[in-house]
Formats: C-alpha cells, structure tokens, sequence
C-alpha cells in the first residue's frame, strides 16, 4: 500500500514538472511514512514542504495542486492536508485487505525480496576463542549475527556464514598450560597453578579425555590424546580441537551453523600474515622506533601510530586482522560485515587504516561492524555471574538449560545491538503476556487452536486459503491489523539495510498485540459464514507474517502452547 502511494505522488510530481510548476531538472523523490494517528489517515507525506522552495510558493498551496494532479486510485478513499502542508491519505477498505491475499498466496515467500540480486556477503560473527565454553556474550554476537544472515538472505543476498578461530597466541598457550596443570594434578588452589590459567571445571574434562586417549573430531581434523603431561605441543592441540568441537555442539543447540571456519594459525602457516607487513612495508607506511615496527595508522584517520611488531619479534593482535581481511577481499566479498563485541571498537580503525595502507583497491570503511555490548543475566532480580561448567561466567548453554533455545534466541537479539541488554532468566521462563516471545508465539497457537475448532465443525481451511467476502472486514481493529501486515515488507527491507535484527522483534510484539486485542473483542467463529470465513483469512494472513517473522529470528512458530 505504500508503494501505492509513493507512485501516485511520483505521477503527480510529474505532472507538475512537466507543467512547469515543478523544475523539470530536479528529481524530487517523496517519502511515505505510516501515521501514528489514525484519524490523520494510513500514509503521510511531507514532501510538499521540501518542494515548496523550488515550486516557489507556500507548502499547501503546493500541496493542494499535488492532491488535484494525484491520478484516480481505487486503492485511496480520501487525501487530505494537514498542519503546515503534509499530504495525508486514507486507504479504501477493499485496497486494505488486498495484503491479506497477497500474504497468503506468498505464503513462507511474503516479505521476501530479491533487491540483493545475489550478490555475495560474507558475515563473521561469534569468532570466540577456542578456550572455553561459549559465554552469553558470544550468545548474543551468535543471535544477533544469524538473524542478520537470514535478514540478508530474505533479500535476496547470498551470504556467507564465517567463524574466525583466534588459535594461535597468548591465549592458547595459557588453555595448553591449564590442562596440563590438570593432567598433572594440580588444581587452581596449588600454589605452582599457571598465572593466568583457566578455572573452570571444563579443563578437568580436556584434561580426562586427553589423559584417557580419546578421539576428538573438529571442523577439520581429527586429534587423539596421547595422554604424555610433559608434551605442551600434544596438549594444546587436543585441548583447542576439544572445545572447537565443545563450542560446536553449543552452536547446535542454539540453532546456529557456519559454512565456513578460519584459522588464524593458518594465516602464519600460509605466510599471509608476513606477506602483509611486507606489502605494508614496501608501500612505504612502516618505519622502524624503539626496537618495534610501526604502522602509520594516522595518515589513514587513527589518532595515533600503531605497533605491528613488538620488541620480542611478536605481532600485536591487529596484524593477522588486517592479514586476515584480505584474504576476505581476495576471496572476493565487496560486502563483510563483523558481528562482534564492543570491546573490538578499538580495532576498527586500526584494520580499516591497515587495510588502506595496502593499496589493494579496497574500499574506505571497509568492512561493516556490528558491535553489540554487554549482557547480563538477571534471576529474582539478583545478578547471576558464575556457571559450574564455565567457572567464572554464564555460558549460552546454560542459558539454553534454563529457558530454552526459543527464548534465549529471541531475548538475546531482542533490543538493539549498541544497547546494554539484561537477560531476566525469570521473565524469559514466565507463561504471561509479559514475556515477548511468549506472548508473540501464543498468538501464532491461538489461531491454530481455532483452526482446530473448526475443523470439529466440518469446516476445514488450508493454511494458505483466502475464502470470504473481505470487505466485510468494516472494523478499525481489522484495518489495522491488515495495516500492520503491510509494513511487514518493508520492515524486512530496511531491518536488513540498517543491520538491525531488533526490529523483527518489536514489529512482531506489536503485531501480536494487536491481534490478541482483536482476538479478545470479536468472536470469530460465528454463524455469518461470509464474516466468519473473511476473519479467518485475516487471521492466517496473521499467522504466515508471525510464522515468517520469527524464522527470521530463528525462533519456532508452535502450533499448540
């Protein structure tokens, strides 16, 4: 219905040009918002105000001649002007239902569109280091990463699913020093623990499987402990295959897959890493200070220079990233988007400006970034911080344990990624209209509930069967009902342009809001067939866009609750 009214305002806009009211050497493209109060009409638009100045005359003068050259539409049962010159339309009931038939002759496919046109995106997100169990944090990089792949995909992009394994540094050296320590039979409180070993009860279990000589299977290789304490190389193989595989199932279990896994180690087995600092250095943007290597980061918008090679020889964190991105832009993805954490806020520049200094073609701002911040899981209103599995942290499977992989999904990806999000284990447990995805997934089980009553009165409906006279739909509820789910298109177009997973959430607790509003006040199994028949065709038309929407978000459209 809104590309309805944009066209109509294009041909009128057209009309006035060619009149010579308008100048027919500016383009003027109008913007059609829904209104916020219904007794201002269905769709607004203010752009009578921004032509006003070339038309050279007042906003509703212009306006007045927009409505008189607007061309007839069945679809428009009044225009109006309102305030300081916004064109205000009040769509025919009959044009309002039409959505209906188009969401159920659609079906799975309504709200799709293909303005990707298949081009390939590459989207990297959970990247968690292979040192321990996934923690909620990962979870919502995870949640948020997946709905935004389906969102792409939804319009037509071919996306790509990567998870960047950080298993070469520091980091894993401390893990390989952890089991070892437990092979050995040391536990944390022992004085000769390493320093910055990990706690957590999973490197008892690395350390038993490693001892006991079993077989581990990860993405790409197979390990089997040789149960020597004294081999660190040994161990920390094993160990890292270990909890590839552990943060694997834990991907499982919350619905999420990858087509691809990366390994930093390989971009220093490969060479790529060293062949960046040497097209970095041969482009002239290195210079050697202090015993380190440098990179002139500032020349590319930093705030100051940055180390790429410390004292000892050792690269800091952002040169296999720059390394790393590369490879991602050879591999040919014009589009990548980092779904990651805010603590990578300080990297972006970092990797942008390298990126640059390669002279490789690549573009300014090159990738995108999705930074979500923190979580933190709340029950009976007290902080939670500590799992058994984990140590010191909530791990996504325990979250999966307490409230299932629905709620976890829907609550993790609910708010938007630069806002600070509070996990209520107890809300997300709640059977009641407060918890959202409760409340949305039982509007999907109302209707089927109603379906199944009329089945036991010989009245069957397929999911996807428009039957009735709809434009016996005459009440306000109804209108808007059918109003909101011709916002749903849209809403899946721009959730995926601005990167915002969130919107799905809100628009779908809205839409459930109104449906059990409707649901509440007006019986739907009555014996006026016609209106009986017509309601029902709203009502699956409700259940496809809930159905679709939550797909989107990974979450299940349940039949019964």
């Amino acid at each position: 219905m809104k590309e309805t009214v944009t066209q109509l305002l294009e041909s009128a806009l057209a009309n006035l040009q060619a009149q010579g009211i308008l100048p027919a050497d500016q383009q003027f493209s109008p913007q059609v918002g829904n209104t916020k109060d219904k007794a201002h009409g269905d769709y607004a638009c203010n752009i009578a105000l921004i032509a006003a100045k070339a038309a050279g005359c007042p906003p509703r003068q212009l306006a007045e001649t927009l409505i008189t050259n607007l061309p007839a539409s069945t679809a428009v049962d009044k225009v109006e002007i309102a305030g300081p010159g916004f064109i205000n339309f009040f769509m025919s009931t009959a044009s309002a239902f039409e959505i209906v038939e188009t969401a159920l002759a659609q079906g799975s496919e309504f709200g799709r569109n293909n303005s990707g046109n298949g081009e390939a995106v590459q989207v990297e997100f959970v990247s968690a280091n292979p040192t321990g169990p996934l923690h909620v944090g990962h979870g919502r990089g995870a949640a948020i990463g997946d709905c935004l792949c389906r969102l792409l995909e939804a319009n037509g992009y071919n996306v790509t699913r990567e998870f960047y394994y950080n298993d070469a540094g520091a980091q894993i050296n401390n893990l390989a020093l952890s089991v070892q320590a437990r092979v050995k039979g040391l536990t944390p409180v022992d004085g000769s623990w390493p320093a910055d070993g990990y706690r957590g009860d999973y490197i008892i279990d690395v350390a038993r499987a490693y001892t006991a000589g079993e077989t581990i299977t990860a993405d790409d290789r197979e390990v089997t402990g040789s149960g020597d304490e004294d081999d660190l190389d040994a161990i920390r193989e094993f160990a890292v295959a270990y909890l590839r595989r552990e943060q694997d199932l834990d991907l499982r279990a919350f619905g999420v897959e990858f087509d691809v896994f990366f390994l930093e180690s390989s971009l220093y087995e490969d060479g790529k890493v060293e062949a960046t600092v040497n097209r970095l250095k041969d482009n002239g943007y290195t210079y050697e200070q202090d015993g380190a290597l440098w990179l002139r980061t500032t020349e590319f918008g930093d705030d100051k220079d940055r180390v790429m090679r410390k004292k000892d020889g050792g690269y800091t964190y952002f040169v296999p990233d720059v390394a790393y991105h590369l490879d991602k832009w050879q591999r040919g993805f014009t589009t990548v988007i980092n779904e990651q954490g805010a603590d990578h806020h300080s990297t972006v520049t970092r990797v942008r400006a390298g990126l640059q200094a390669l002279n490789a073609g690549i573009p300014k701002g090159w990738p995108d970034y999705v930074l979500h911040q923190m979580v933190m899981v709340t029950r009976s209103g007290q902080e939670v911080k500590i799992s058994k599995r984990a140590g010191s942290y909530v791990t996504v499977r325990d979250l999966i344990d307490e409230v299932g992989r629905d709620a976890t999904r829907f609550f993790l990806a609910a708010r938007r990624v630069d806002s600070q999000l509070t996990f209520d284990i107890d809300l997300a447990r709640s059977q009641t209209n407060e918890n959202p995805v409760y409340y949305i997934q039982y509007a999907h089980a109302r209707i089927c509930s109603v379906l199944r009553k009329l089945a036991e009165e010989g009245v069957v409906r397929g999911r996807q069967e428009c039957a009735g006279d709809l434009t016996l739909l005459t009440l306000d509820e109804e209108k808007e009902l059918a109003n909101q789910l011709a916002r749903y298109p849209e809403l899946v177009a721009n959730a995926a342009a601005q990167r915002e997973p969130h919107h799905v959430s809100h628009y779908l607790r809205e839409l459930a809001g109104q449906f059990h509003t409707y649901y509440n006040a007006h019986k739907v199994l009555i014996d006026n067939t016609e209106l009986r028949d017509a309601r029902i065709s709203l009502y699956l038309a409700v259940r496809q866009v809930i159905a679709n929407g939550l797909d989107l978000l990974g979450v299940s459209a349940p039949e019964e609750m």
